[in-house]
């Protein structure tokens, strides 16, 4: 089954006004697990090897931040 993932978010709003952006990274909590997917720009003189890097990166990025939620939720006073 498909989910979501990149393409473009956005909105238009009914005073004419509108705003989007390119989503290259998305995670989901489904089922109590977290699933990350990232993405990048390929352009013409794009490194296959740095854009994986970065797409590990922007991964890395969206676990740590899970992480530290997690860690700032158990804290006394805090999210609960």
């Amino acid at each position: 089954r498909r989910g979501i993932y990149a393409g473009c978010v956005g909105y238009f709003g009914a005073d004419g006004f509108m705003d989007t952006c390119i989503v290259l990274r998305t995670a989901v909590i489904k089922d109590g697990r977290l699933h990350v997917q990232a993405g990048a720009g390929i352009v013409a003189d794009s490194v296959p090897e740095l854009e994986q890097l970065e797409c590990r990166n922007k991964s890395q990025a969206l676990i740590s931040a899970a992480r530290e939620a997690i860690r700032f939720a158990g804290e006394p006073g805090m999210g609960q």
